[in-house]
């Protein structure tokens, strides 16, 4: 296993045998309230479009990394992607291009169970994008 998935499996393990199930009930009220809130955003639009990550793609880490350089870059795209994990919401990554060599991707996010619509946005995004 990589050190990221060994690391979240002994912080999920100590937060287990210190605190019970506390924080894991407090995250799902949290996770509540997200979902909420964005089914409330997708009263008034269809789609929500953002950049995947909010940086370019940064270079992989070396081989001599620390395992906190390791662990800051493999959450540091976690930002526009997780909330969508836990909301049920369903979202999709298509590529625009590129800036300096790396691809920058656009993420877009549908209603629950419109995965369609989301679909048909993207597909025309890419129609347009091929035109141009």
């Amino acid at each position: 296993m990589s050190h990221v998935v060994k690391t979240s499996l002994l912080f999920g393990d100590y937060l287990k045998q210190e605190y019970g199930g506390y924080f894991y009930a407090k995250a799902q009220n949290v996770r509540m309230d997200m979902t909420k809130a964005f089914d409330k955003v997708f009263e008034n639009c269809d789609v929500l479009v953002m950049p995947t990550v909010p940086f370019k793609a940064p270079k992989l880490a070396l081989q001599d990394a620390t395992i906190s350089e390791i662990w800051e870059q493999a959450t540091n795209s976690y930002a526009n992607m997780c909330p969508y994990n836990l909301t049920g919401h369903p979202a999709l990554s298509i590529n625009t291009g590129f800036s300096d060599g790396l691809p920058v991707g656009m993420m877009m996010v549908g209603r629950k169970f419109e995965e369609s619509t989301l679909l048909k946005v993207a597909y025309a995004y890419e129609k347009m994008r091929d035109r141009m």
